[in-house]
């Protein structure tokens, strides 16, 4: 152990690029070094390392057993190294790729806003470019490659074609009213009282709606008689709030309203609609650096995002 700590990047640098060229000279022009500094680095390398790495052949040189099961991972490592300086020099070019993010509502309103100001906050200069949609338009703009990321809820297996999913937490859909609302203080409610008030229910194409037509069944809940479709959150939080609606959405989208007092979840059990909420990629795909910082922001969040209210 502390001769590893011995070990330096020029360690790595001298013998990566003497085993490269195949000689020691050869090596030192390249590193602007001179022959004795490059010979002394090997050496040291040796030392620490506790192997020949590097013997006399003729007038020339070879690596050793040892110095050629070394290089592999000299090698690596230098890489890395390498890449990770790089990728670190892109983060500062005002330049550099913009990251492309696509939200479904469940995650538009709450972590998506607060990621965005993490990521401003490290400094980088990439642009950010947020969309909010349907489920499947943010997916084929995933598969085009209009988008870097979307980040949502796990969509049906026959919409993952050519994509992954990265689960971070488990969401519910909830029934929500304003805090006025006649059914907000009712310990429990009938079918016939839900039916007395306009429902908004999630479109026949969003995502969570296959999670609600279950649920209707289940419970034994008839097709509402004032039924309104709608994905626009700022829509539900309009009429919600003014003319007594009852409002079928997923938790994460109201999480502030209903956190505040402002809006009430209704006592109905909708632990039937639990489901994964992550970020969508393009399969086999290495994301550039600014969007993976902002991936990694992403899944800090969630993680201190979930708990018992969110997962129900």
């Amino acid at each position: 152990m502390n001769n590893l700590r011995r070990l330096k990047l020029r360690h790595l640098e001298a013998f990566v690029e003497v085993s490269r060229q195949n000689s020691v000279s050869r090596a030192a022009d390249v590193l602007h070094l001179t022959q004795p500094a490059v010979t002394r680095t090997i050496r040291e390398l040796e030392e620490i390392c506790g192997q020949p790495l590097i013997e006399k052949d003729g007038r020339g040189i070879r690596i050793t057993h040892y110095g050629e099961v070394f290089l592999k991972h000299a090698g690596t490592s230098l890489a890395a190294a390498r890449n990770g300086i790089n990728a670190l020099t892109q983060l500062n070019h005002s330049d550099g790729p913009m990251v492309r993010v696509g939200a479904l509502p469940t995650v538009a309103a709450s972590l998506i806003p607060q990621a965005v100001k993490s990521f401003l906050d490290t400094g980088m200069r990439n642009r950010l470019h947020i969309v909010t949609g349907e489920n499947h338009v943010l997916l084929d703009q995933l598969r085009n490659g209009e988008l870097d990321l979307v980040m949502g809820r796990l969509p049906a297996p026959e919409n993952m074609q050519g994509l992954v999913f990265e689960p971070h937490y488990r969401e519910r859909v909830v029934f929500a009213v304003d805090k006025d609302h006649p059914l907000a203080a009712k310990s429990q409610i009938s079918v016939n009282e839900l039916n007395a008030f306009p429902l908004l229910l999630p479109s026949a194409t969003s995502i969570i709606r296959p999670f609600v037509d279950r649920l209707f069944i289940e419970q034994g809940i008839p097709e509402p008689d004032q039924a309104i479709e709608t994905v626009s959150d700022s829509f539900g939080r309009a009429f919600t709030g003014k003319y007594s609606a009852v409002w079928i959405i997923s938790r994460g989208v109201i999480a502030r309203e209903i956190d505040s007092g402002q809006f009430v979840e209704l006592p109905i059990d909708t632990r039937a609609t639990l489901g994964s909420v992550g970020l969508n990629m393009r399969a086999g795909d290495v994301l550039d650096s600014a969007a993976q910082c902002f991936a990694d922001i992403l899944k800090n969040l969630s993680e201190k995002q979930a708990s018992p209210a969110l997962a129900g």
